[in-house]
């Protein structure tokens, strides 16, 4: 089959790679990363400049790199993805392998991978969602930003999510944070200027027929509290001949409110742009003007079902809420005050946070989201008692939960190649000391065996080059494969 013999050439070529590189060191350092996010691959670009013996390679269960780069930066913020040129030229290394349409757990198990690799590091992201786990979230209707987020970045899971922007002109967005104002600013942005961005081109079709024109971002604390950026608020608030909503009564701040905004820079100028677009914009929308309504101090109770019961959510039943302090941390959260009011809508967009998935053999800490770690050390529990997991480290949001930015991921990645050098000068590896591990050749025989059709980073160039064609024939950036029979299809030829 041709899969397998594409396998069996990247093999033998690796072969003949793997005697040059023995020549130079008896036991290289070989390296496995999960995920080719930032967290991956600036943990393999640490990595490849820390150990000169490392042999590093990537495998991620897409055909195509760079993780949120790619499937969650928004199509008109360009500038953040240029950062894919320097991932481009990591995975170029000679000591550095891409093996794309790999999946941890049904093509390879972290067991498996721990016997083929001296140094595993997992760091594959946040790819499920938190629940409110209310009456009603069941409903045709609801779906979390993260899966609009993909369905309009072209990613292949969410295809077909086919959200009906059509029946509905209003949309109600839970929540207030930087992806909240992305998916805000998407629907409510003119399409012309989306149409030379790298969004998809089913998501433009669907956008430039939208009836959407009301949307609305609620959060369960206040102004004081929202979790956007300053420069992400400016963008939402920039969008053209729209008009901004916000109640000056909620932006009234209490001792505690002042608190927060005098130990927190972001917050104080998020809450300065805000308080600017109240007291300064016009009191009222013109005919036809899209709206952008900001609600604080609500929290859902419950979705509201369509008159008929056809199971398609109507609007949202809030419960209004207020700030009390919480005695062990000492923030202000969010508790309800019994006064309800509902909100119709027919489109709901739950931005409450990512969730990261375990996968079998991996301590999980359920609650926090995130995998027990000091450092990136992978922790388990041993006779009642939290110790290291040999050779298994993570990085990014697996590591610290979904938060911070794309460089936030740089510094995360400097840690936990810091701990595995630590770990090594200590002898902690005692695998890399007594024998030498198969690596990239031992997984590709494992794949091989069970018909995995590794996709490589020369198979991505063909993906990238033609993705980059068709776009030039729309006068856009690029325009994205976005079915996984398109990608595999293209890759394997």
């Amino acid at each position: 089959m041709s899969f397998v013999r594409s396998n069996m050439a990247i093999l033998k070529a690796l072969k003949l790679f793997s005697k040059t590189f023995s020549s130079l060191s008896s036991h290289p350092l070989r390296v496995c990363v999960v995920g080719s996010g930032p967290a991956g691959f600036y943990t393999v670009e640490k990595m490849l400049k820390a150990h000169e013996r490392a042999e590093v390679d990537i495998i991620d269960r897409l055909p195509t790199p760079y993780g949120l780069v790619r499937s969650g930066v928004a199509p008109d913020h360009p500038e953040t993805k240029i950062v894919t040129n320097q991932f481009s030229r990591v995975a170029l290394n000679e000591r550095c392998s891409f093996f794309g349409n790999v999946s941890l757990g049904s093509s390879v198990s972290l067991s498996e991978l721990r016997e083929i690799y001296n140094v595993v590091v997992l760091a594959y992201g946040a790819e499920s969602d938190r629940v409110l786990d209310i009456p009603g979230e069941d409903l045709t209707g609801i779906h979390s930003a993260r899966e609009f987020v993909w369905w309009y970045n072209g990613h292949p899971d969410c295809r077909n999510l086919a959200p009906n922007l059509k029946s509905t002109d209003t949309v109600v967005i839970l929540g207030q944070g930087n992806v909240a104002l992305d998916v805000a600013r998407i629907l409510l942005r003119p399409t012309m200027e989306l149409a030379t961005t790298d969004i998809a081109f089913h998501a433009l079709a669907a956008l430039e027929e939208s009836s959407v024109r009301k949307v609305y971002l609620v959060g369960r604390r206040g102004p004081i509290q929202a979790a956007c950026t300053a420069k992400e608020l400016r963008e939402v608030l920039a969008v053209k001949d729209l008009y901004v909503n916000i109640h000056e009564a909620d932006l009234l701040k209490s001792p505690k409110d002042e608190e927060e905004l005098k130990n927190n820079r972001i917050r104080r100028r998020v809450y300065e742009l805000l308080s600017k677009e109240a007291t300064s914009g016009p009191s009222h929308p013109t005919s036809g003007q899209r709206e952008l309504h900001f609600v604080f101090f609500q929290k859902p109770d419950r979705f509201l079902d369509s008159e008929r019961g056809k199971g398609h959510v109507a609007g949202v039943h809030f419960e209004k809420t207020m700030l009390r302090e919480n005695g062990d941390s000492g923030k202000q959260i969010a508790v309800g005050t019994g006064q309800f009011e509902d909100l119709k809508c027919g489109l709901v967009l739950k931005s409450i946070g990512y969730k990261s998935v375990p996968v079998d053999g991996l301590p999980f800490d359920h609650h926090k989201g995130i995998v027990p770690n000091v450092k990136g050390r992978v922790l388990k529990y041993s006779s009642g008692n939290l110790t290291q997991f040999e050779g298994l480290y993570v990085c990014g949001w697996l590591k610290r939960g979904p938060t911070g930015i794309i460089a936030t991921n740089l510094y995360c990645a400097e840690e936990t190649v810091a701990s595995i050098s630590e770990d090594l000068e200590k002898g902690v590896l005692t695998s890399t000391s007594t024998s030498s591990k198969p690596g990239r050749e031992g997984l590709l025989q494992l794949l091989d065996s069970r018909n995995v059709r590794v996709v490589s980073f020369n198979d991505w160039e063909k993906i990238d080059t033609e993705e980059k064609r068709l776009g030039r024939l729309r006068n856009k950036q690029r325009e994205k494969l976005t079915t996984w029979e398109e990608l595999q299809e293209l890759a394997m030829k």
